[in-house]
């Protein structure tokens, strides 16, 4: 029965390969966002970590990190 299931009429290898490709093909997708996502924080972090009034307004005028304080109240 499981090796029907591996065979699939003689499909499996086709299925199966697509299969393993796909993964494999979202989990570097992922690690790579991750990582870009990581090292686009710490860049923000190093640029604005201790936000005075100045650096905040600064911030706000650009466009990009409207979206990124767009979440953060207190600034």
């Amino acid at each position: 029965m499981i090796i029907e299931l591996i065979n699939m009429n003689g499909y499996g290898l086709y299925v199966w390969s697509a299969f393993a490709f796909t993964l494999l093909s979202f989990t570097l997708l992922y690690a790579v966002t991750k990582i870009q996502y990581v090292k686009e924080k710490k860049k923000f972090a190093s640029k604005f970590g201790t936000l005075n009034s100045e650096k905040a307004s600064f911030a706000r005028s650009q466009s990009i990190n409207r979206a990124i304080l767009s979440n953060i109240s207190n600034i």
